[in-house]
């Protein structure tokens, strides 16, 4: 995949991860933002999933582990 096909499909995934995440699906949300990530290491996926790691891990500890 080339570089700007990488970066949009990152941008995407990290506003479908937003989406998740303001619809309350917390574990789909990670789960685009690692994507989006790994895509993209610039992504702003990589500070949502930390914002989200940090939200869920003081709010929400048993729904982070299922």
């Amino acid at each position: 995949m080339e570089r700007e096909e990488s970066i949009a499909e990152a941008l995407n995934l990290y506003q479908r991860g937003n989406e998740h995440r303001k619809a309350g699906r917390f574990a789909e949300a990670i789960n685009c933002y690692i994507e989006a990530a790994r895509l993209d290491p610039d992504s702003p996926a990589v500070e949502a999933k930390r914002m989200l790691d940090d939200i869920m891990a003081f709010y929400c500890k048993d729904m982070y582990n299922p």
